[in-house]
């Protein structure tokens, strides 16, 4: 029987793993076509761990008996729980951050056409990756410099809607007296949909990203420029 050893017992050959990069190929031009992600063992044994016990519910031993491996492999490429959940999580912001770089890219210079692609982008990867999207909930069991490294990586994602916002105010284009808030709220209803989606309810993935485009023109003030309504998602 493998005995589970501590941390400070641990040999010092076995190291924590630092996140890489994430868990796709660069979508490039495609950011809004989805495959089945596929995790490393490891990772996809945690995750469904996580899933059913939350993070501090857990067990690493049966993490470790999920894929069949020792602990002190576990521990050798992850170097603890909290390894575990720091790869999933950086490997997942990293690929969200990834498609909507490329959404930006592709909308061009109006700022209407920037919030509705990265709107979109965001609101497609938390449905289509529901099932790890939903660990940014956990970040508040991330030890402190992990967590602010999380969250710096995630602040990308921020910065990108408060840019874009102020830059609507600017042109003339969005209403909003309060840009960085309006920016803010957007974040915060994309990420909510990997806690509520479901491939089985009455709305596609697409669909739901149709409606949020929508309602973040709207939190906006967007203003069409010909016919001044407020331009609703195709």
């Amino acid at each position: 029987m493998v005995r589970q050893t501590a941390r400070s017992e641990r040999p010092k050959r076995m190291r924590r793993a630092e996140p890489g990069p994430g868990f796709e190929v660069d979508p490039g031009p495609d950011w809004r076509h989805y495959e089945e992600l596929d995790l490393p063992p490891l990772l996809d044994a945690a995750l469904e761990e996580f899933r059913a016990h939350g993070y501090h519910g857990g067990s690493i031993r049966a993490i470790a008996s999920r894929v069949g491996v020792t602990l002190p492999t576990l521990y050798y490429h992850y170097g603890s729980k909290q390894g575990l959940l720091v790869a999933l999580l950086m490997g997942s912001m990293h690929d969200v951050l990834a498609r909507s770089r490329h959404a930006l890219e592709e909308a061009g210079d109006r700022p209407e056409d920037q919030l509705a692609n990265v709107v979109e982008s965001i609101t497609l990867y938390m449905a289509h990756r529901r099932r790890i999207a939903f660990l940014d909930g956990e970040i508040r069991n991330l030890e402190a410099e992990n967590r602010e490294r999380y969250r710096a990586e995630r602040e990308q994602l921020s910065v990108m809607l408060r840019r874009i916002a102020a830059d609507g105010v600017e042109g003339g284009v969005f209403a909003t007296d309060y840009p960085t808030e309006a920016a803010r709220a957007v974040l915060s209803m994309c990420q909510a949909v990997a806690t509520w989606y479901r491939s089985d309810g009455p709305l596609t993935e697409v669909e739901v990203a149709q409606r949020y485009v929508a309602i973040a023109l709207d939190t906006v003030g967007h203003r069409w420029r010909d016919t001044g309504e407020p331009m609703r998602a195709r």
